[in-house]
């Protein structure tokens, strides 16, 4: 509601466990452009246009850097390939400490 009220992304933080305004720290704030909802009415998928370079917290273009393989691989943990190699900002210059993201 709160991201259809003031037109940026809003989310839900599982590790702070509330309602946090993409880009209140950093800057990097998601204006957004369309909103759209599946037909159970349960997921949405959010269409934005990002304030600077980058959206990731981890210093990425983009949160969704890495990608997983299609084919079965029989490997545990599935190995991660990086779509995006270079990050567009230094997390730590930024948010003061180094961002550990979750791992699959």
């Amino acid at each position: 509601m709160r991201t259809i009220e003031t037109g940026e992304a809003h989310y839900w933080s599982r590790s702070r466990q509330c309602l946090w305004h993409k880009g209140a720290t950093s800057g990097l704030s998601q204006r957004v452009v369309q909103i759209r909802v599946d037909d159970d009415q349960d997921a949405i998928w959010l269409r934005v246009e990002v304030a600077g370079d980058a959206s990731c917290h981890v210093g990425y273009r983009s949160c969704f850097y890495r990608s997983i393989p299609v084919e079965p691989l029989g490997e545990t943990p599935i190995p991660l390939a990086f779509e995006e190699t270079e990050k567009v900002f230094d997390p730590v210059a930024v948010y003061g400490d180094a961002p550990n993201p979750t791992r699959l």
